[in-house]
């Protein structure tokens, strides 16, 4: 069976008819190498699968850890995890979704049977869990593999992202892993919601459950934390500070409705810990809740500290590559609330279609705010580079 390219015409076919695709695919070869755009082959979608052709994906901190071997280093590897795009073919047993739908890949699942889902305390579902340290499907393996140079005839297989791999002009999802799109939202917007923006919004909903009037603060103001400063705002915080070490984020985060923001590296805020400059804000009381969304180890315990004594309620977004985390005794003592969210509580299939909604009906505001630059697939370099300029926020990727 002839491959054909990524300029072919759809098929509507199930996976026994259609045809291996050779097209442009983002490659990391190994830990601390810079990615490349590669040809790959994606292969057909196996039964409940499908395969999507991507239109837009974005760059998100969690790809260049990615790149450093996290969460596992598995390596080759296609990268992305952000993204939106059309389903292109179908595998067998796949009802709930046609060829042509748009639709947004994602890193969870969910049945809505299992204890987790039907608890309704978590958006880890058993059934269909965060596959991030196989690389491979569910049922362990690839769809995904490229042709080594230069003896042109050494298939190598390809170790899959966060179930997704967005960063592909063709790849193969999980049924399960698939929300299929409100025609209403852009697209490129959409690409946004796959991961980082709804992760912060997300937690203050979901996992915080903020409340009219509380007092909240938000440590780095990437996507992640100015979603978490639409979410405060959204449901009603009046008290929303931002921190960042980035003078840039200032107005960014004022657009989506900051009320104060500290930059701890200058004038006399360098010389006092995060966590007081909070509480000079809040009556020396600190915040009702506190959202950490860099993963800096020296910040998790600022972030828990500046929450309130008894009540205060700390959630961690941000990853990193340390395996383990120093936590300060002291203020576990001050019976804080401590935990860490996988995109911000957010159920993909009961949950993100609101946060959909919620944008289309405008109650999510300022989206274009978050787009600041964009690039082809080929520029994935430049992509990285982008993503360390100071007025940098998201980096959409076209496909």
């Amino acid at each position: 069976m002839s491959p054909t390219t990524a300029t072919g015409s759809f098929s509507s076919s199930s996976s026994s008819t259609s045809e291996t695709i050779t097209c442009k695919g983002v490659v990391c070869w190994a830990a601390g190498e810079d990615p490349k755009t590669e040809e790959i082959q994606v292969e057909p979608p196996r039964s409940g699968e499908v395969r999507v052709k991507m239109l837009y994906a974005s760059l998100c901190h969690t790809d260049v850890l990615c790149c450093r071997g996290f969460p596992a280093p598995l390596f080759p590897r296609v990268l992305g995890h952000e993204g939106v795009g059309m389903i292109e073919s179908i595998g067998e047993g796949v009802s709930q979704f046609e060829v042509g739908d748009i639709v947004i890949p994602t890193y969870l699942g969910e049945c809505g049977l299992c204890e987790n889902c039907s608890s309704g305390k978590t958006n880890i579902c058993h059934s269909y869990p965060l596959q991030a340290f196989t690389g491979l499907m569910p049922d362990g393996s690839s769809r995904m593999s490229i042709t080594r140079p230069p003896s042109g005839d050494e298939v190598v297989m390809l170790y899959h992202f966060l179930s997704c791999s967005t960063w592909s002009q063709y790849t193969v999802v999980d049924a399960n892993y698939i929300v299929k799109l409100d025609p209403r939202l852009a697209l490129r917007h959409a690409s946004l919601l796959s991961c980082g923006f709804t992760t912060g919004f997300g937690a203050t909903w979901k996992e915080a459950k903020v409340e009219c009037g509380s007092t909240v603060a938000v440590f780095g103001l990437g996507a992640v934390g100015l979603g978490a400063i639409e979410g405060a705002r959204v449901h009603g915080a009046t008290q929303i500070i931002g921190i960042d070490i980035n003078e840039n984020k200032r107005k960014k985060a004022e657009a989506f409705g900051m009320t104060h923001f500290i930059n701890p590296s200058q004038g006399p805020a360098a010389h006092k810990s995060i966590s007081d400059l909070v509480k000079e804000l809040t009556q020396g009381l600190g915040v009702d809740h506190s959202f950490e969304c860099t993963g800096v180890p020296d910040l998790v315990n600022e972030a828990l500290e500046a929450t309130k004594v008894g009540k205060g309620k700390m959630i961690m977004l941000g990853a990193g590559t340390h395996n383990t985390i120093a936590i300060n005794f002291i203020s576990l003592l001050g019976c804080r609330t401590f935990k860490y969210s996988v995109f911000g509580g957010v159920k993909v299939q009961s949950d993100l279609p609101v946060v959909i909604h919620k944008c289309i009906n405008k109650e999510i505001q300022n989206l274009d705010h978050l787009l600041t630059h964009e690039v082809q697939l080929e520029d994935i370099i430049k992509a990285f580079a982008l993503l360390k300029e100071p007025d940098c926020v998201k980096v959409l990727i076209k496909l």
